[in-house]
């Protein structure tokens, strides 16, 4: 839920871009650079590449910011920029290696205790195991909040695609997941 106060601020800061602001991209970075690394991190990219990607993505909006229409939410339309440069990126692994691999390789394999924290990074490990679209459905819609109607403008995807890759990325999930962190 967005405050009014909080939009407010928003629009601020977006006046502020559109009018050269220098300062105004210095809070636009920190405000948005947790949220373009996660994505970035969500889509397979080691720190480095996530470093790179996002450095990118705010090249990027800062060049488009006067092209931005205001249709969709300033979130939104960053993390449409940050998946389009993590994609490009990706490209070049996927001739690489196999994107599956990729997804895997930073993280450590399955965790064994019942902690809270363990279990947290019990499912994200999960999560790294689910396909590219229903890993990032996943993370926007649980971790970002965001609505299916701003994943599928992020993602250049249909509304009921993104259904689909939300409902199959649970299924996978509850299959990978087992009984392991129910009840927690």
């Amino acid at each position: 839920m967005t405050s009014n106060t909080g939009q407010t601020e928003k629009d601020g800061l977006l006046h502020r871009l559109v009018s050269g602001d220098n300062r105004a991209f210095a809070d636009f970075i920190e405000r948005y650079q947790q949220e373009v690394f996660l994505c970035c991190r969500t889509l397979g990219l080691d720190n480095n590449e996530s470093e790179d990607v996002a450095s990118e993505a705010f090249l990027a909006a800062y060049k488009g910011i006067r092209k931005y229409t205001g249709r969709a939410k300033l979130s939104t339309w960053l993390w449409k920029i940050t998946y389009n440069k993590a994609i490009d990126c990706l490209r070049g692994k996927i001739r690489r290696q196999n994107l599956q691999e990729n997804l895997q390789k930073n993280y450590k394999e399955e965790t064994s205790d019942t902690t809270f924290a363990e279990n947290g990074e019990y499912i994200w490990n999960a999560v790294k195991k689910l396909s590219l679209d229903q890993a990032l459905a996943i993370v926007l819609y649980y971790r970002q909040e965001k609505s299916i109607k701003e994943i599928a403008s992020i993602m250049r995807k249909p509304e009921n695609t993104i259904k689909i890759n939300l409902f199959r990325g649970r299924e996978k999930l509850k299959e990978l997941l087992g009984d392991k962190v129910e009840g927690r």
